[in-house]
């Protein structure tokens, strides 16, 4: 069976939905939780893909802040050297961004909080996972940093008139998506409860937030489940060429 490894830097934001999404696609999640200390793999040996997920850290932690994070970036820099299928989520997708050469900075229209719309960009037509998505479907938000500059040679998949690096690729098979796609109804609850400052900015209250969130996850699901099916072929896809190497290769 093909291993994802997942790298959870929160218990804030577990897999949820996308773990159930990947598991019943038939990968093998190894899931590893920063927060009670469970040490991450010192390299990608063994491991078809990888999945990082978000968090109330910030990308731009110093070490000192957020020591958790120093593996988390080794093992997307390992990634995108060797092109391994990985999905890098809201945080997950601020680190790859500065992994690959890119930058984050706070987001200078504020955060973006809740339900929302995505729009794919013209190079998201011939992508393997986003070329089957509608033209702007729909996408949990819950961050207070941008990405403001994407990693050379990038290609940007999805954007928005509130920020435009919401989903990017680099190299063929690493994807890094600012917006949300896991979280159920409870852990958007949970957020809404947390985070004030984000509550506050959206100029909704809280239980608004919840209640729009709510309405889309059918259709998050409906766009999403399969999205998170073909992110799961490209790791199946990689555990056959691994399987396949000579012994040592």
């Amino acid at each position: 069976m093909a291993r994802l490894l997942v790298v959870v830097p929160s218990d804030t934001d577990p897999p949820t939905r996308l773990g159930e999404w990947l598991t019943d696609a038939g990968l093998e999640l190894d899931e590893r939780r920063l927060s009670t200390g469970e040490p991450l793999p010192a390299d990608l040996t063994g491991v078809d893909g990888l999945l990082v997920l978000g968090g109330p850290q910030s990308s731009m932690d110093p070490e000192e802040v957020a020591p958790e994070l120093v593996g988390v970036r080794h093992l997307l820099g390992q990634a995108i050297a060797a092109d391994v299928p990985t999905l890098a989520v809201c945080l997950g997708a601020q680190l790859l961004a500065q992994v690959g050469g890119g930058s984050t900075r706070v987001g200078v229209d504020g955060p973006e909080v809740g339900a929302a719309l995505v729009a794919k960009r013209d190079a998201a037509d011939a992508d393997p996972l986003f070329g089957p998505l509608p033209l702007s479907p729909d996408v949990l938000e819950w961050h207070h940093d941008e990405i403001d500059r994407l990693p050379p040679g990038a290609t940007l998949l999805a954007s928005n008139p509130s920020y435009q690096n919401q989903a990017y690729r680099v190299g063929d098979h690493v994807y890094g998506l600012q917006f949300h796609i896991e979280p159920d109804e409870p852990l958007i609850r949970q957020w809404a409860e947390t985070d004030p400052v984000g509550v506050a900015a959206s100029g909704l209250d809280a239980d608004t937030i919840c209640a729009r969130a709510a309405a889309v996850q059918p259709d998050v699901a409906e766009v999403w489940g399969p999205f998170a099916a073909r992110f799961a072929e490209l790791v199946r896809a990689r555990a056959g060429r691994r399987s396949d190497a000579p012994h040592g290769a």
